[in-house]
């Protein structure tokens, strides 16, 4: 007989995520629901609930349509297929014992994935710490925005100034390897863990970048986040970089808003380049510092419900003349941003399209071991109710950023920003 708690847990675990509705917006965290009867009701003993298996009776069915359940006996018996494969794996399988903690969290992983969603997914405790250290200013590693909800780890941005920017890792990476060991079939949230570690230590990481296949041995440090840089450019040119949409955002863009503005700059260039996102609050606020009025974004239920966010008032750069750099790993509340000003000409675009995360989620921790999910619950719209997933906004004036340039230490962007202004 399998163990009483051990059940009780695994199935709380399923029905908190299938009953998680609370928001707060973006990627902040929400708490947790409150204790349920339908998970009081569900804690059952293995044998009151499955049947003696004959494999001989057994005939798949493939569902023709979703399959919804509505109450306790109902989710009871969706579950009886879980239950006989859980026994049957702990009573057959060549190699004993089981390890009950990661069959649990592969169980979640499974369910999650089975959304067909990329950003919606499970992340095991050490994963769910290291994400929320990277929303808070620190942690260890190379310095880069990784997706881990694909096939593969795909590197969404290097951070400003990182080991991983250093070495050369861009946008749209794909790492199919790690220190030799191939990393296919292996889920994403693993394969983070073999790219973090101790600082010091060095990480091979092989990626696919278009056709190539390239190797990329980098020493982990301890990063810290990056949020705004700021300087005074000639030609009397303000120039904003952003880095990240953290809690420290705003604060940081106003103070270098502020004392940019008292120099009396002709334009402002502001960098979201290589901007993987962050908290959708942040995005509506740092909007709201070039947008006197109007839509930011809409955000869509899956109910066909929609939510309006406007801007807020108080903006110090709502009259500069702007102008928004973008590339492949602006991302998120990058292109929330982005698009917002485009949409309501605010500004130009310059650069190339940008990663195209056009969903919302929201992270949830789970009380019971202090991992988390992550789980997409809304798509968001531009201003004028463009919906960017997987095709990103594109710019105004298009201008390349080559591995030419890179060498030569040039930035075509920056300088097409600057004749921008040059030539107004």
């Amino acid at each position: 007989m399998e163990n009483k708690a051990l059940r009780s847990c695994l199935i709380t675990v399923a029905v908190l995520i299938l009953l998680s509705t609370a928001f707060l917006g973006g990627f902040t965290i929400a708490s947790v629901l409150p204790v349920n009867p339908i998970r009081q009701v569900l804690a059952l003993d293995p044998t009151e609930v499955i049947p003696t298996f004959q494999a001989s009776t057994v005939q798949p069915q493939e569902p023709t349509e979703p399959i919804q359940v509505s109450s306790p006996e109902e989710l009871e018996e969706l579950f009886m297929p879980f239950w006989e494969s859980w026994d049957l794996l702990h009573k057959n399988f060549v190699d004993q014992p089981l390890d009950d903690l990661a069959l649990m969290r592969g169980a979640i992983s499974g369910m999650l994935a089975a959304t067909g969603d990329k950003h919606t997914s499970y992340m095991d405790p050490m994963q769910f710490e290291q994400a929320n250290a990277e929303m808070e200013g620190e942690y260890t590693g190379i310095g880069a925005w990784v997706n881990t909800t694909g096939e593969y780890v795909e590197v969404v941005s290097p951070m400003k100034g990182s080991p991983a920017e250093s070495a050369g890792l861009k946008a749209k990476d794909i790492v199919i390897a790690i220190n030799g060991e191939d990393m296919t079939g292996i889920p994403g949230d693993l394969v983070l863990k073999r790219i973090l570690g101790p600082a010091g230590e060095a990480v091979t990481l092989t990626v696919r970048r278009g056709e190539e296949t390239l190797d990329f041995t980098i020493v982990r440090e301890v990063i810290q986040i990056p949020v705004v840089e700021y300087e005074m450019l000639e030609g009397d040119i303000a120039y904003i970089a952003l880095y990240t949409f953290n809690e420290l955002a705003t604060q940081q863009l106003r103070l270098a808003l502020q004392d940019l503005l008292a120099q009396n700059p002709k334009g402002l260039i502001f960098d979201l380049r290589n901007n993987g996102g962050g908290y959708l609050v942040t995005a509506i606020e740092v909007s709201s510092e070039f947008i006197n009025n109007g839509v930011i974004m809409y955000e869509e239920y899956g109910d066909g419900s929609r939510e309006t966010y406007r801007a807020q008032p108080g903006g110090l750069g709502t009259e500069i003349p702007l102008v928004v750099l973008i590339n492949e790993g602006s991302a998120s509340a990058s292109e929330i941003t982005a698009g917002a000003i485009q949409d309501l000409g605010r500004g130009t675009l310059i650069g190339v399209t940008s990663y195209g995360k056009g969903s919302v989620q929201n992270w949830i921790p789970l009380r019971t071991e202090k991992g988390g999910v992550r789980i997409t619950i809304a798509r968001w719209l531009t201003p004028n109710g463009n919906q960017i997933n997987e095709v990103g906004l594109t710019p105004d004036i298009e201008v390349q950023y080559t591995e030419e340039d890179i060498e030569a230490e040039r930035d075509p962007q920056l300088d097409a920003a600057i004749d921008f202004f040059m030539n107004q």
